[in-house]
């Protein structure tokens, strides 16, 4: 008969209401860290405003592993998160190469070097095919 084996600790998340005029959070994350949050006034650095960085996010950005805390509020974070994604002309620029395989032409979404070998979407899916299989 084989030993037990020791049960892995069961991690837990709860939150703890403190009648105090701000809130906190308990939170047992992985590894067993275990963490108080409380309800933090932080200042955004693109409005000025002041902002909360509650204890329900805080536990959230250390159960995701992140150390620094936010920098922008939520309104400011989403205005930079939109701005990143939408690109300065509206759309994507493309430019129109020959294909290094086939010789037929292909539109690519980068600007043509001679050093490197450009491929139309069929030639690249075969290229790539050829480098993921073993040698």
């Amino acid at each position: 008969m084989q030993p037990a084996l020791p049960r892995p600790p069961i991690l837990l998340r709860r939150r703890v209401r403190v009648p105090s005029p701000g809130r906190s959070s308990v939170a047992l994350l992985q590894g067993g860290i275990r963490g108080v949050f409380q309800d933090r006034s932080l200042t955004c650095r693109d409005c000025g405003e002041s902002f909360v960085f509650s204890s329900g996010e805080q536990t959230f950005f250390a159960s995701k592993g992140l150390t620094n805390d936010p920098q922008r509020c939520v309104p400011c974070r989403a205005a930079a998160k939109s701005a990143r994604s939408s690109s300065p002309g509206g759309s994507r620029e493309y430019h129109a190469a020959v294909c290094n395989s086939c010789g037929q032409q292909a539109m690519v979404p980068f600007q043509p070097r001679n050093d490197r070998p450009v491929y139309c979407s069929a030639c690249f899916d075969k290229v790539r095919a050829e480098a993921a299989s073993p040698a």
